[in-house]
């Protein structure tokens, strides 16, 4: 068994961990754990304690995979809900969809039980709006919300410059490899955008034979680059992890068009190697990883990625 997340699980880390040590399935184990991590006002990238888009609103993503079966369950900018990991988990398990978005998505989280929640903290509330007084002039906060928006989607960026996501990645009892993904998405986005973190094969995918793999901060990145399905798809060419994965971020540095930043790409694969590597981001990046051989979960520090010639690649 393993289990890795980035930093930012932290709320629910451990509850996965001892899940998966009473042999839950590992995508229950993840939800279980994303659950805790979405109603934590303290991670400011996730669920309650989230940034709203530029209207005020909250839009939360997730994803779901199952790599034995390459199931996918996924939802997309859902407004007033807040566990929307295990809703995705539940596209998964009751439509023959793969993704269901906005009110959608919401219709869909009635039906089934789901309350509506209240998803916006107060404090990003006050953040936002004085934000928007900063920025917008006396007329247009008059006129506000009916002002043109895309003005807008380069002025106002993300207040704790947080583009992140939380990313969760299993080996379970049975060796299922599966991921899990949920996120408030990039603060202050334009409405109705979504990242990569709904999207599989960009934000998240997982193969049993093979790996899997999952991203953070930039999704505009790796939705252009369909970076975790091609991980996974050098793994299965026979590529070490450590190939696949900087193979991947070698094609994300080659982009130099659009908006550009950093990703940080968190990757286990079937023989129990994991491998994080940060890609561009400034200072330390650290994730949580854990395997049966500990007595309790680590955080550790995600590796600089490092270019090397094409000519090295297969030496590793």
């Amino acid at each position: 068994m393993i289990l890795i997340a980035n930093s930012e699980a932290w709320p629910g880390f451990e509850k996965s961990v001892e899940l998966l040590q009473q042999n839950a399935h590992g995508i229950d184990a993840m939800v279980a754990g994303i659950t805790e991590v979405e109603r934590e006002v303290k991670v400011r990238s996730v669920g309650y304690g989230g940034w709203p888009n530029m209207l005020g609103k909250m839009e939360l993503d997730a994803g779901v995979m199952d790599g034995t079966t390459r199931d996918v369950g996924a939802v997309g900018a859902v407004p007033d809900t807040l566990p929307v990991a295990a809703l995705a988990r539940e596209v998964m398990r009751r439509l023959p969809h793969v993704m269901l978005t906005g009110d959608g998505a919401r219709r869909f989280a009635t039906e089934i039980g789901f309350p509506l929640d209240d998803v916006l903290f107060d404090d990003s509330k006050r953040v936002w709006w004085q934000r928007l007084e900063k920025e917008l002039s006396p007329a247009q906060l008059a006129a506000f919300p009916d002002i043109a928006l895309a003005p807008l989607s380069r002025a106002i960026t993300d207040p704790e410059r947080v583009r992140d996501t939380t990313v969760f990645l299993s080996k379970d009892m049975a060796s299922g490899i599966h991921a899990a993904t949920s996120t408030s998405g990039w603060a202050w986005k334009y409405p109705g955008r979504l990242g990569d973190s709904p999207i599989a094969g960009a934000g998240f995918y997982a193969d049993s034979r093979y790996g899997a793999a999952a991203c953070t901060h930039t999704g505009e990145m790796t939705i252009r680059c369909g970076t975790a399905r091609s991980i996974v798809l050098a793994l299965r060419f026979g590529y070490s992890l450590r190939e696949a994965v900087d193979m991947a971020i070698d094609d994300l540095a080659e982009l130099d068009t659009g908006f550009l930043a950093g990703v940080v790409v968190h990757a286990i694969d079937a023989a129990g190697n994991h491998d994080v590597a940060s890609f561009r981001c400034p200072g330390e990046i650290k994730y949580w990883f854990w395997e049966p051989q500990l007595s309790k979960p680590e955080l550790r520090i995600a590796r600089q990625y490092d270019p090397r010639p094409t000519t090295q690649r297969g030496n590793a």
